[in-house]
């Protein structure tokens, strides 16, 4: 069909187009698309045995649905990702304020022009991402917002009286028929106002100011909700409950490979970045576990929940960490190193609620406990197992890193050394090398400098060295020598 040769309802009629109801559309076309094969929600990861397979079984039902799930959660996306379900160009009565389909008007504008003009009428096409309104629930949102008011400036205009209909301004609900409609944070929203929805999804009446305007409108409704919005500042009422069809848990990213996989795609990065700072993969996943652990720490109110913003944001931090330092030392490229996850703790900082506990610490302490805790949990999976108390320390595998640092009255890595600099200082410490070499083979030579440093920070989480923070850099010590200075 040629939309552009069909611009009245005469044409359109013989073109032989035939109407059909939004979640119809979208059901339709979530067939043909389940039939071929394609992806259906492409770009949202980690959802494709759960969440995903709800949230068609909803469509096909011709459901309104309400996605719940804490923040970050890709609760909005997959809202968004909806408009692929529907038919690219759809026609409308041209001039109509609500989408008035040609051969179905509901409003008085569209039905009197019909009347006027019959098949004459005029016709425009309107595309797919025309078809999607999102509104923020707030407490200050209105009925008139939503639903409409009287407009007394087109009453003057047009002398009409308040009992006129024509006087309506129509709020946004009514402005989305035959459109996506998604409320965000639906509790946040005023009971009122979640009394004038349920009416609307249940007989598809808008009261306005007296009048009561029979309108069946087309719509598909998505709500988003958090569950912590039911007991911190609302609920959903119960009748508005009643009538959304199918409640969809959506939850975190279950495994790192999965998180590192939307990291990477949400991430804003120009190719200057990209080009100039590499980054170990040992470093992507060392980021990822800080949200895992986050989510997990005594220190962070679980019930907000760690957002996947955390992560995408301190990634984004960690390689202008690197890109600053390369800039400062006039180089062209660099490797992260883990000195600069410190620069990641203003994006973790912003990110999570503190229990009282957490508060007590402060924000910086907690943020830097969750990268600590990162390098703790990650340890054992490269190199053996430290024990806290161990019978024969000569046999341990660490043994030659731990005896170097005795002998030495400091190691300092700065955060703002050269490349040649940082490895010649890595390079020193010679059991380093010895150790990779035995349990960490094959590890890339590009990582490897990162590996160097990720044992030195691991052997301090684990009580065998001693880091201090110095205003440049940081200073790595034997854990007893440490001890007896301090003495």
């Amino acid at each position: 069909m040629k939309i552009e040769n069909i611009k009245t309802l005469g044409e359109l009629k013989k073109s032989g187009y035939i109407s059909k109801s939004i979640k119809d559309e979208l059901r339709e076309n979530l067939r043909l698309k389940i039939k071929s094969g394609k992806p259906v929600f492409e770009g949202v990861h980690g959802f494709e045995n759960t969440v995903i397979p709800e949230l068609e079984r909803a469509i096909l039902s011709r459901h309104n649905i309400n996605l719940l799930g804490l923040r970050g959660q890709a609760k909005t996306r997959l809202a968004r990702k909806m408009i692929e379900l529907l038919d690219e160009y759809i026609p409308i009565v041209e001039g109509s304020e609500i989408n008035d389909d040609p051969s179905q008007p509901i409003s008085r504008f569209a039905k009197d022009i019909i009347t006027e003009k019959g098949d004459a009428t005029p016709i425009q096409w309107i595309h797919r991402s025309e078809r999607f309104f999102e509104k923020l629930a707030t407490p200050d949102v209105t009925v008139a917002d939503l639903i409409g008011d009287v407009d007394p400036i087109k009453a003057a205009n047009l002398k009409l009286s308040y009992a006129d209909d024509r006087v309506i301004h129509f709020g946004m609900i009514p402005r989305a028929n035959r459109c996506i409609f998604v409320i965000n944070e639906l509790p946040d929203l005023q009971a009122r106002i979640q009394v004038a929805l349920f009416n609307i999804l249940q007989e598809g009446d808008i009261q306005i100011r007296g009048f009561k305007v029979r309108m069946p409108l087309d719509m598909q409704f998505v709500f988003t909700a958090n569950p912590e919005d039911y007991t911190n500042r609302g609920s959903i009422v119960t009748p508005l409950k009643d009538r959304i069809g199918s409640q969809i848990l959506t939850h975190y990213p279950d495994s790192i490979a999965i998180a590192r996989t939307i990291t990477h795609q949400e991430a804003k990065l120009d190719q200057n970045q990209t080009d100039a700072v590499y980054v170990p993969s040992l470093a992507k996943d060392l980021l990822e576990q800080i949200s895992f652990e986050a989510r997990e720490s005594e220190y962070i109110d679980a019930k907000s929940g760690v957002s996947a913003r955390m992560s995408i944001t301190a990634y984004e931090n960690l390689l202008s960490t690197a890109e600053r330092r390369a800039l400062l030392a006039g180089s062209n490229k660099t490797v992260v190193r883990l000195s600069d996850f410190m620069g990641i703790i203003p994006a973790i900082t912003g990110k999570v609620e503190l229990v009282y506990e957490g508060e007590q610490e402060g924000a910086a302490f907690v943020a830097e406990q969750l990268i600590s805790d990162s390098i703790k949990t990650f340890f054992p999976a490269f190199f053996p197992k430290i024990e806290k108390l161990e019978r024969d320390a000569e046999a341990s595998p660490y043994a030659k890193i731990l005896e170097w640092f005795f002998a030495q009255t400091g190691f300092e890595l700065l955060d703002d050394a050269s490349e040649e600099d940082y490895k010649k200082q890595l390079d020193e410490v010679k059991p380093l090398e010895d150790l990779i070499q035995k349990y960490q083979p094959e590890f890339l030579q590009t990582d490897r400098y990162f590996l160097k440093e990720f044992i030195l920070w691991g052997l301090v989480e684990f009580d065998k060295l001693s880091k201090e923070r110095m205003e440049v850099g940081y200073q790595f010590k034997d854990l007893y020598s440490n001890y007896i200075n301090k003495l």
